[in-house]
């Protein structure tokens, strides 16, 4: 591990994050939707196992994959997916420790990933999600990730619970919000990296609440089906999703050349000190 972030200058021998494409955003929507469940499931069966689980897995996971020197699938999916479990009880947890409004919360976690991005892309004058080949930069990146969980849960739950669309409505409402970059993206009218972090937000809310939507009881708009075994088969499909995209490779970014590692901070041949 680098001593701090401002002194290391290293480069990694690869993105670390994986290229955007569908099997990105199907998986991603899914870390959501189990960390909903699995968040939920473990408050309900031990407050103090949640918290262990939580905790000592969001540190063990980014542990793994802030000391890699390369992507490796199953290493980055699980520090999402403990990212994605953290930041939900770690949401939750100050709405309900406080009493605060859910509007309050979302209103609060806009404010941090805002200042988020805006001390990331003046330490690094950039928010590409291809640039991310440095320690510093993926420090940044990860920090990001939590922060955008945590906005999208309390965003979920506003419209769900305190605006009364239900679980359902507010997916279907999400649904047409993360349409918006995506089609202004495919038009050509947006910021490819402003139309990625915008899409990346609302993953949360979406996810969450189809999985809120098929374990919550009736009586809160749900289906009843229970956030165990809705974290059970949300845990199966995001493993077997997993496995392919590392068997197959379908998701690593292309290594570009080598000339145009400075102004995209793309990839270079070695782990090696960066150069300017």
């Amino acid at each position: 591990m680098p001593e701090n972030a401002a002194t290391d200058r290293r480069v990694f021998t690869g993105a670390k994050v994986p290229a955007i494409g569908l099997l990105f955003w199907v998986i991603k929507l899914l870390t959501t939707g189990i960390g909903e469940s699995t968040s939920d499931f473990l408050g309900q069966t031990s407050v103090p196992l949640a918290g262990v689980v939580g905790i000592v897995g969001i540190w063990w996971a980014l542990r793994r994959q802030l000391r890699a020197t390369e992507y490796h699938a199953p290493t980055y999916w699980l520090a999402v997916l403990m990212v994605a479990v953290f930041g939900t009880m770690a949401a939750d947890g100050v709405r309900d420790g406080t009493g605060i409004s859910y509007a309050a919360t979302t209103a609060f976690y806009a404010v941090i990933v805002t200042a988020i991005f805006v001390l990331w892309h003046r330490a690094e004058g950039t928010l590409s999600i291809h640039s991310i080949t440095t320690p510093a930069r993926e420090r940044w990146y990860w920090a990001a990730v939590l922060a955008t969980f945590a906005l999208g849960t309390a965003a979920g739950d506003l419209t769900a619970l305190e605006l009364d669309l239900g679980f359902f409505g507010s997916a279907a409402l999400f649904g047409a919000v993360i349409a918006i970059p995506a089609v202004a993206w495919w038009a050509g009218w947006c910021n490819p990296i402003l139309g990625f972090w915008a899409a990346y937000v609302v993953t949360r809310p979406l996810g969450a609440s189809f999985a809120d939507g098929f374990g919550k009881p009736h009586d809160v708009t749900g289906l009843g089906l229970g956030d165990g075994p809705v974290t059970a088969v949300g845990l199966a499909l995001f493993a077997a999703l997993v496995a392919f995209v590392a068997v197959t490779g379908r998701d690593a970014q292309p290594h570009p050349h080598r000339e145009h590692a400075d102004e995209h901070g793309a990839l270079v041949p070695r782990l090696q000190p960066a150069e300017g």
